[in-house]
């Protein structure tokens, strides 16, 4: 009991701690925290763990394996936000929309195909529109998904040709040593332009998902709206096996 009791107070420590340099980044670009969002990433954490930080008073997680998200979501409140951040398999859509009713973004479109799997899904389920980021690999690394920025716009007027689809903006995954992590968020943010001039929309009606643990308070500056935040919340991750997306 008093190792649980301190580890409940670890983990809710450590999301005070993000939530206040979230804060602080935000301040820093002359911006609202509550125009910020924090996505906890919880892959390879137990439910128990996740429910610490919801009880702390978070609502808003990520996952990064169908398999995980559909065991956990049923065991947890269904007013969690829940955000699907991996590297979303045609044969695992139909069994994410059917196992997550409270799923409440996927942030990994990459291609027309995805995004046209999601929207037959949604509607066959008949659920509310499901809200969306095209995925974009800023950082040419042929082991990453996304789109080439110079493919963003076109992808970006699918998406919102998807009647069961909610376009909501653009997400990037850094460079894994950081070293170019600014010109990543550069990027992306051009892109945003692009989107934006081309749909003739408001950056308002653009997000950037981009930001992890190591670089969320630089993508902040750099007009991140949504950072997606997982062992400065819950520690290192453990992997006991492979996981099956």
């Amino acid at each position: 009991m008093a190792a649980s009791a301190a580890m409940d107070g670890v983990v809710a420590a450590a999301l005070r701690s993000v939530l206040h340099r979230v804060q602080q980044a935000a301040e820093r670009s002359s911006r609202a925290p509550q125009q910020i969002r924090v996505v906890a990433v919880s892959k390879t954490k137990p439910v128990s763990v996740l429910r610490e930080v919801y009880d702390a008073g978070h609502r808003c997680f990520g996952e990064n394996y169908v398999q995980e998200l559909v065991e956990k979501a049923p065991q947890l409140p269904d007013d969690i936000e829940w955000h699907f951040i991996g590297n979303l398999q045609s044969n695992k859509v139909k069994p994410l929309l059917a196992g997550v009713p409270n799923l409440a973004y996927v942030e990994t479109v990459d291609d027309e195909k995805i995004a046209n799997l999601l929207d037959r899904a949604v509607a066959n389920i008949g659920r509310k529109p499901l809200k969306v980021f095209v995925q974009v690999n800023t950082s040419g690394e042929p082991s990453k998904s996304g789109v080439e920025p110079a493919g963003c716009v076109d992808l970006v007027k699918h998406v919102r040709s998807c009647t069961n689809l909610e376009f909501c903006g653009l997400m990037t995954i850094g460079m894994p040593d950081y070293t170019c992590t600014p010109e990543n968020f550069k990027t992306l943010s051009s892109c945003r332009s692009e989107v934006c001039k081309a749909l003739e929309i408001s950056e308002e009606q653009c997000e950037l998902s981009m930001g992890m643990s190591a670089d969320f308070e630089l993508a902040i500056e750099m007009g991140s709206t949504n950072v997606r935040v997982g062992s400065t919340i819950f520690g290192a991750r453990e992997y006991p096996k492979k996981q099956n997306q």
